[in-house]
């Protein structure tokens, strides 16, 4: 079975295989054009995070199309 194509969403950046919606906000728009990714672990501590804006733990796109 092959794998999973890896997905960005549009919207908050989070990086997820499978589903046509986002697991973090619900989007359905998406782009499978993903340049560096970045894992958060404690958000709240993270100075990239608060450069991205990103408020939640996960995996997320540096950089989409």
């Amino acid at each position: 079975m092959a794998k999973a194509k890896e997905r960005a969403c549009k919207l908050c950046r989070t990086v997820y295989e499978g589903d046509e919606k986002c697991p973090n906000c619900g989007s359905k728009e998406y782009t499978e054009t993903i340049k560096g990714k970045i894992v958060v672990a404690n958000p709240e501590k993270s100075e990239i995070a608060k450069k991205l804006n990103i408020k939640e733990k996960g995996t997320f796109a540096i950089k989409i199309r």
